[in-house]
């Protein structure tokens, strides 16, 4: 599976997680629900992955935490915040880096709609195209799709 596919997926549930729940729950929330409709999908998903980061030649494994990476190729980094800044954005463009992954999501689930919420990032694009909004699916679409919130 492709991270392009993969990201299809991740996009489905959390706007279907939205659509149903509505913003203003805790992050943790989010990501509970969101992992179990991913592995739902037949998805692999691990939450709250430590990440090595090296430095200068040494390896310190207190990094950082990627709030969720699905089938080892895409990070997720949640939030629920009334608006995400572009410092949240450059944060998951860093974690991209440092894994030396390709494709991330930044799910802010604290915004009134979730298209509004949702960025999709890729490592090694230019920095103003990194964190654009991506298109949100119909509803229809996504619940086709076997993505319904619990």
């Amino acid at each position: 599976m492709t991270e392009n596919e993969i990201g299809k997926i991740v996009v489905d549930c959390a706007v279907g997680l939205h659509r149903e729940l509505g913003p203003g729950l805790l992050e943790t929330v989010y990501e509970v629900l969101l992992a179990h409709e991913l592995e739902q999908r037949g998805l692999k998903v691990e939450r709250q992955v430590p990440v090595p980061i090296e430095f200068r030649g040494v390896r310190f494994d207190q990094g950082f935490r990627a709030d969720m990476i699905v089938e080892g190729k895409v990070i997720l980094e949640l939030k629920s915040v009334e608006s995400a800044s572009r410092a949240h954005k450059k944060q998951v463009l860093t974690y991209l880096r440092l894994t030396e992954m390709k494709l991330g999501y930044l799910l802010n689930f604290g915004e009134a709609l979730m298209k509004d919420g949702l960025s999709r990032i890729a490592n090694g694009a230019p920095e103003e195209a990194a964190g654009e909004p991506i298109p949100t699916p119909r509803r229809e679409e996504a619940e086709n799709n076997g993505c319904k919130a619990l």
